[in-house]
């Protein structure tokens, strides 16, 4: 079955030919109305990967071939395929090969450019048959506010939670509150169930590394050991690449500057650590937008140099 239970196919398939909705939202936030680049276009999905992964592997190469063959043999016209590993000489690479048969049908293929960016190299889906298309921005923001010892710093975030009074709460940094038998590194990251309950009741916790685990992923080891908020805070890659995301209780993601100043207040403070975040909010009309996202993986081609794969862009809408 096509059937999606992980949202993947589901959020690429919508962007390519999703019908027009009106009135649509992200957990209250940007509501307005939504549709794909096709949206009259007649849609097909084919399953490639699979959730919990087998041996590791959750996309096969013979699933990702029999899905190129099964919509070549229905007649599509257009083929997006948003999946991509490591790069790989082309008659080794399954999409290449899957994609060099679609388009010899005279089917236009589009595939992802991958998530592995900021470094330069990173693109995936190299064939010069293929067009690899970068993440963009939207132009629209979410900010919301923390506020610190006389300080106002903006993140960015979608949670529909919020603090329930206007007072200050106690801070805390994550890795001042280890849960026992746990490791400083798993706290940093805040892993589930990697933080002392004891120590982070009715606290907002900084989370003080991006990374490690799915950054809502961290705000349920917050939840679960009754923190009341949290902040997650840009590693110096990170610098300022802030993601609004719905988290499961108030949080904000701010960047790496801002990060610095909260984490040396809460060490240098005479007195207990303290702070407050705001429910974010919808702001339009961003500028520039669209640019490539931070995260997205640029050229140049490490594969042929000569043929130009995702070197960058950035354009007015």
């Amino acid at each position: 079955t096509p059937r999606d239970d992980v949202g993947h196919g589901s959020h690429t398939l919508a962007t390519a030919g999703g019908s027009q909705v009106n009135g649509a939202a992200a957990f209250g936030y940007g509501n307005g109305t939504a549709r794909g680049g096709s949206p009259r276009a007649r849609v097909a999905a084919y399953r490639v990967c699979f959730n919990p992964p087998v041996n590791d592997v959750e996309c096969f190469d013979a699933d990702i071939l029999a899905a190129f063959e099964a919509a070549i043999a229905d007649g599509v016209h257009v083929i997006t395929a948003s999946v991509g590993g490591e790069q790989r000489d082309f008659f080794e690479d399954t999409v290449a090969i899957g994609s060099l048969h679609a388009t010899k049908a005279g089917i236009t293929v589009v595939c992802s450019a991958t998530n592995n960016g900021p470094d330069f190299g990173t693109v995936s889906n190299l064939a010069p048959w293929v067009i690899t298309v970068a993440a963009s921005t939207t132009d629209r923001a979410f900010p919301g506010y923390l506020v610190f010892n006389r300080t106002r710093v903006e993140g960015q975030s979608l949670s529909e939670a919020s603090l329930r009074t206007k007072s200050f709460y106690p801070l805390i940094i994550a890795t001042d509150a280890v849960a026992p038998g746990r490791k400083v590194e798993d706290a940093q990251v805040c892993m589930l169930d990697s933080l002392d309950a004891a120590k982070v009741t009715g606290k907002i916790v900084v989370c003080c590394v991006r990374g490690g685990v799915r950054r809502m992923e961290k705000g349920e080891a917050v939840r679960r050991a009754g923190g009341v908020g949290m902040v997650l805070v840009n590693d110096e890659e990170g610098g300022s690449n802030v993601i609004a995301d719905a988290h499961v209780l108030p949080a904000l993601h701010i960047n790496y500057t801002d990060g610095l100043a909260l984490l040396a207040y809460i060490k240098s403070t005479p007195s207990p650590p303290s702070g407050f975040i705001s429910k974010a909010t919808t702001i339009v009309g961003v500028r520039p937008a669209p640019v490539m996202a931070a995260f997205s993986s640029v050229g140049p081609n490490v594969l042929n140099p000569e043929i130009l794969k995702v070197a960058g862009f950035a354009y007015r809408s």
